[in-house]
Order: structure tokens, then C-alpha cells, then sequence
């Protein structure tokens, strides 16, 4: 492992270290996984479809299977991408590992949304309320994402919270678009 100074450490100084930095791997992890332009996209992605699969005929289930196999023929498409524009540089199974790293964004991102759908589809929370909950969780994401952009800057908190509501609002906006549309 390397320093930000550039200087090797050894696990001996890992172990000597404060938790601070587990918790700055943890955030990095947090940021890496559901902080990614592909989680980003994946979750708008998602709400649009969940939006798009719901009416007042549909149960949790039926928008749980319909989003959630749209997602991932997404999913499979964008590692495909990926995977074509990477192979002539790398080679097939480094450019197959990379898209799948890559575009595995697009999936944890609906792990939230996800919760309130399930429990819909088991029978523990009524079906309209499992996708409006599902698409406020979404909308709660984006802002949370914002908010955390803004905070890695160092903005202010007037800053960060006014760039969480906006993140959240500009996601709502794609979202709805893309379900007119469709």
C-alpha cells in the first residue's frame, strides 16, 4: 500500500493506525459502489421503470420482477459496452472483468429501492405503497448523493443541503421524462 506521500507502508503501520482510515475505506467503498456515474444512471434508470410498470392494476410483485429483469437486460447491455470498446486495448476477459466492475453500479444502486418492493410482493406493506416508498428512496439517494458531492468539496452545509435538493429534484425530472416518454 502507498501513502498519499507516496511512501510505502507495511501492515505493521496499518495496524497501528487510528479506525479514521477504515472509515475513509468504508466511505470509499459507500462512494465507489452507489457514487458511480453507472449507480447514478442505474437508479434514475430503475425509478423510470418502476414508475413506468406500476398503475393501479399492478401489484409489488409485477413491478419487482418487470423493473427489476429491465434492469438487468440494462445491466447486461451496459457490460457489453463496455466490455466491446475495452476488448482491442486489453483483451476479452480483462475488458469482460472491467465491465462487469464497472457497470455493477447500475445493480447495488437498486438495492434500496428494492426493500420496499419486496416487502410489497411478501405482503407486508400495501403494493401502491411499496412503489411510492420505492420511488421517494430513490429520489432520498440522489439527494444524499448530492449532499456528499458537495461535502467531499468542502461547500458549506447551505451549500451541500441546497445541492442535495437539487440533485434529488434534477433526478425526479429525468426520471419523469423518461417515463413520459415511455
Amino acid at each position: 500500500m502507498v501513502e498519499e506521500t507516496g511512501e510505502p507502508t507495511t501492515v505493521a503501520d496499518e495496524a497501528t493506525r487510528s479506525p479514521a482510515p477504515r472509515v475513509g475505506r468504508f466511505r470509499a467503498f459507500l462512494r465507489e459502489r452507489f457514487g458511480s456515474p453507472e449507480a447514478v444512471y442505474g437508479l434514475i434508470l430503475y425509478s423510470a421503470l418502476i414508475a413506468g410498470v406500476s398503475d393501479e392494476h399492478s401489484d409489488s410483485l409485477e413491478v419487482l420482477t418487470i423493473g427489476g429483469i429491465s434492469l438487468i437486460i440494462f445491466f447486461f447491455a451496459h457490460v457489453f459496452a463496455m466490455t466491446l470498446s475495452a476488448h482491442g486495448g486489453m483483451g476479452f476477459g480483462k475488458a469482460l472483468a472491467h465491465g462487469i466492475h464497472h457497470s455493477s453500479g447500475m445493480l447495488y444502486a437498486s438495492i434500496i429501492p428494492t426493500v420496499p418492493l419486496i416487502l410489497g410482493a411478501v405482503g407486508r406493506m400495501p403494493s401502491e405503497d411499496s412503489v411510492d416508498l420505492a420511488l421517494l428512496l430513490v429520489m432520498v439517494v440522489l439527494g444524499v448523493l448530492g449532499y456528499s458531492a458537495y461535502a467531499q468539496r468542502g461547500a458549506a452545509i447551505w451549500v451541500r443541503v441546497l445541492g442535495a435538493i437539487g440533485t434529488a429534484m434534477f433526478g425526479f425530472i429525468v426520471f419523469l421524462l423518461n417515463y413520459l416518454v415511455h
